[in-house]
């Protein structure tokens, strides 16, 4: 009776700890949108992945997400260096404050 007891009070542990992180209640919503789906899915489970976020972005687009970030990463390098070399020669030829200013 004692292992029963024991057992028991894990599962409530377990339940309470779903509710505090909020898994209940976002499956509970997922569940509650798939039973008022008019047409039912083929596929429960790839609805329940969809609505929870969990099959994510395709591996290609991944892939060719990151190439184009390294790609605009490198860009944005050789644009701040061209901004730092274009602010030097401009500066080269901008008149002083007190050139601008005489009193």
């Amino acid at each position: 009776m004692a292992h029963y007891k024991a057992a028991d009070s894990k599962r409530e542990q377990f339940r309470r700890y779903l509710e505090k992180a909020g898994v209940l209640d976002t499956l509970t919503k997922v569940l509650v949108a798939l039973y008022e789906e008019p047409e039912k899915p083929n596929n429960a489970l790839d609805f329940l992945k969809h609505h929870l976020g969990a099959s994510g972005p395709d591996t290609p687009d991944v892939e060719t997400m990151r190439l184009e970030l390294a790609e605009l990463k490198q860009k944005y390098e050789l644009i701040l260096e061209e901004n730092r070399e274009l602010k030097g020669k401009l500066a080269e030829y901008e008149p002083s404050p007190e050139e601008k200013h005489p009193e």
